[in-house]
C-alpha cells in the first residue's frame, strides 16, 4: 500500500511541476511583454506553490524526512503563494 501511495505523491507532484511551471512561464513572459506588475506577481505566487511542491516531495522522496514534514513545507509555500496570488489580483 506505501508504494501505491509514494507513487501518486511522486506522480501528482510531477503534474504540479509540469503545469505550476506552465503557468509561472506564461505570467513571467506575459508580464515581460506588457510590464504589468500584477503579472510579475502572479507570476511569483505561482512559481512559490510550484517550488513548494518540489522541496516537499523532494524532502520527503530523496531526503527521507516524515511525510508530515513534506507536508508542511508545501502547505507553508502554498499558502505564501496564495497570498501573493492574491496580491497580484489588488495591483493597479
Amino acid at each position: 500500500m506505501t508504494t501505491h501511495i509514494n507513487l501518486l505523491i511522486i506522480v501528482a507532484k510531477t503534474a504540479i511541476l509540469v503545469l505550476g511551471g506552465s503557468i509561472t512561464y506564461y505570467a513571467l513572459r506575459a508580464y515581460g511583454r506588457t510590464g504589468d506588475p500584477s503579472l510579475r506577481a502572479l507570476g511569483i505566487g505561482f512559481g512559490v506553490v510550484t517550488i513548494g511542491a518540489l522541496i516537499g516531495g523532494v524532502s520527503h522522496q530523496i531526503i527521507g524526512s516524515s511525510l508530515a514534514v513534506g507536508i508542511a513545507i508545501d502547505s507553508l509555500l502554498t499558502a505564501v503563494g496564495f497570498g501573493v496570488i492574491v496580491y497580484s489580483l489588488t495591483v493597479e
